[in-house]
């Protein structure tokens, strides 16, 4: 999944092969790493770990350090990955870690503290990701992640990727609580859904950038319910484990996986 098909959306070139290749010595670099399966595995544990460490910060600090602090997190983790010249693994999954904990702060600041209920705020949400790929399409002419390679394109990647947490942190939120089905039906309920668009890719032909868009949004409920199904007390249908704990217990395969992903990337760049 999220392989495109035509040149504009091309697995990007090794890094170590670009003269061979023909690609200018001054172009610039891709910016995010290819689409695997371990980069599928990191991301949704990155979108568990975000939510139930900003429940934790939450109830721990309370929502204004809480948000504060989650915001000056993403804020130095965009720097660093805005500064950097080409993908770097560990400088880009912290940036997704920081924007998977501050996505869910800001989605639950619109419920709790503004008083949105999660029907209005995952349409509110739906409407700012549609502005964003409406606005990167007429702007870039593709969607494609694998032509993240300009300030441009990555500004309108991350602002996707920041619409993306929300937006599904809102609807996991809607299956989970308006809508009764509890966390762990929830979490059963978007793990068949993300198998949708890789199978319409395969069989019906999806255009793989849509399907790719489609799952990356799934993966931030999918990964949410079951941590918060691990961590909420019993009385909410949870294993009562705890936000704190089950954050630790995410981070760890979180890391092991990064320096994974770092071990190949370094490799492919020799």
């Amino acid at each position: 999944m999220g392989q495109p098909s035509s040149e504009a959306m091309a697995r990007p070139i090794p890094e170590g092969r670009t003269h061979r290749a023909g690609r200018p010595a001054g172009s610039a670099l891709s910016k995010v790493p290819e689409v695997t399966a371990l980069f599928w595995i990191v991301k949704v544990l990155t979108t568990g770990m975000g939510e139930t460490a900003s429940d934790y910060l939450g109830r721990t600090l309370g929502p204004v350090p809480a948000g504060a602090l989650g915001l000056t997190g993403l804020a130095v983790a965009l720097v660093a990955q805005f500064r950097s010249d080409r993908y770097r693994p560990w400088t880009y999954w912290s940036a997704i870690v920081m924007v998977s904990v501050f996505g869910t702060m800001a989605a639950d600041v619109v419920h709790v503290i503004a008083g949105v209920p999660y029907a209005v705020s995952t349409a509110a949400f739906t409407v700012t990701l549609a502005a964003v790929f409406v606005a990167w399409r007429l702007s870039e002419g593709t969607l494609s992640i694998h032509s993240i390679r300009s300030r441009r394109r990555e500004t309108f990647y991350w602002a996707a990727v920041l619409a993306t947490f929300a937006l599904g942190t809102a609807v996991g939120d809607l299956t989970a609580g308006t809508l009764h089905l509890g966390y762990l039906t929830s979490g059963v309920l978007f793990a068949a859904l993300i198998a949708v668009p890789a199978l319409a890719g395969r069989y019906l032909g999806l255009d793989a950038v849509a399907a790719f868009w489609w799952a990356y949004v799934l993966t931030r409920p999918l990964g949410a319910s079951f941590a918060d199904w691990m961590g909420v007390p019993a009385g909410r249908a949870g294993l009562g484990w705890g936000t704190g704990p089950v954050t630790l217990a995410l981070i760890v395969p979180i890391v092991a996986l990064v320096a994974v992903l770092a071990k190949q990337h370094k490799a492919a760049s020799r």
